[in-house]
């Protein structure tokens, strides 16, 4: 199996809910479900593999306060090389609805703080030569997303394939946050995102199209992944054909970090050197499993099944 890392947010979740309707200022609401847990896009994508049972590295910072701490406990000897930031631990309070969405409150915290330096304080180039980096929360790390074009200089360097997943910009797709995406994409082999993205970021109407244009402006031989919740995911391989896969018809419980874990499933799958019809299949199988179940359940070790279809 090739080797994986995941490069990015690590924060702390607070999950309640649902709520609905929105709360009048100045009142309580009392909720039936609160959950406290690791979160952040590379601190879902981390539990995700660890549940499917697969080797990994995660590059990340904490802040220094006791979910700083939990955190770090949380990850065991791979948070060893983590950097403690003078800041406060990033936090995240989720809010879920009845119809499976949800509200988030973020704190800055910790986040903008985390640095090349970090990754490569926790990252040897070596031992990930010919192997995978997801790299996510780009919008939320502020040092680092600065330094970009040295992360991807240093995995070029090494033959480490970059997969991009920058997460939701707190300020919106502006122009300005489209055009920077597109720059890093110019630099990556993979794209991993949501349909809404894909299609703004694209600036076209159908994902097929946008999946098509967004390949065309990266690097050669790449693979953009569309993910389209309850409607699956397709891809465009790096031979230009189109693949598809159907998502499994669920009882929505808990939609939060889907992405991630379809993320990390994808590229698991993908380390194990399996079609992208089979790496597309499994990642909505895992992620349609992961939203369905509380607690939250991955399926353990990964299994592969040919339930999609490829065309030119």
């Amino acid at each position: 199996m090739r080797p994986l890392a995941v490069i990015g947010n690590v924060n702390v979740d607070l999950i309640v809910g649902p709520v609905a309707p929105w709360p009048a200022a100045g009142t309580e609401t009392v909720v039936d479900h609160d959950e406290l847990r690791v979160g952040g896009q590379a601190g879902n994508s981390a539990l995700a593999w660890e549940a499917l049972g697969v080797d990994f590295e995660i590059a990340a910072n904490v802040g220094d306060d006791q979910f700083g701490r939990w955190l770090r406990e949380a990850f065991g000897s791979r948070a060893d090389k983590w950097q403690v930031c003078p800041e406060g631990t990033t936090l995240s309070v989720g809010m879920t609805h009845p119809d499976g969405e949800r509200t988030f409150f973020t704190t800055r915290g910790h986040l903008p703080r985390f640095s090349l330096a970090d990754v490569f304080a926790v990252l040897d180039g070596k031992r990930l030569s010919g192997g995978y980096a997801l790299l996510c929360g780009s919008f939320l790390t502020d040092d680092l997303t600065g330094n970009y074009d040295g992360f991807f200089d240093w995995a070029d360097s090494h033959g480490i394939a970059v997969a991009l997943d920058t997460g939701w910009p707190m300020g919106g797709w502006t122009a300005a946050n489209c055009e920077a995406t597109r720059t890093w994409l110019s630099r990556c082999d993979l794209a991993l995102f949501n349909e809404v993205e894909t299609l703004t970021l694209a600036g076209l109407e159908t994902p097929v199209d946008a999946a098509h244009e967004i390949r065309f402006r990266m690097k050669k031989g790449a693979t953009v992944v569309v993910k389209r919740g309850p409607q699956g995911a397709l891809a465009i391989g790096p031979n230009g054909a189109l693949v598809e896969a159907a998502a499994p018809n669920v009882r929505v419980v808990d939609t939060i970090g889907a992405g991630d874990v379809f993320n990390a499933a994808f590229l698991a799958a993908l380390a194990q050197d399996q079609p992208l019809a089979t790496c597309l299949s499994a990642a909505t199988r895992v992620a349609s499993r992961a939203i369905s179940t509380l607690p939250r359940n991955y399926g353990g070790p990964m299994q592969f099944e040919d339930a999609v279809h490829e065309r030119a």
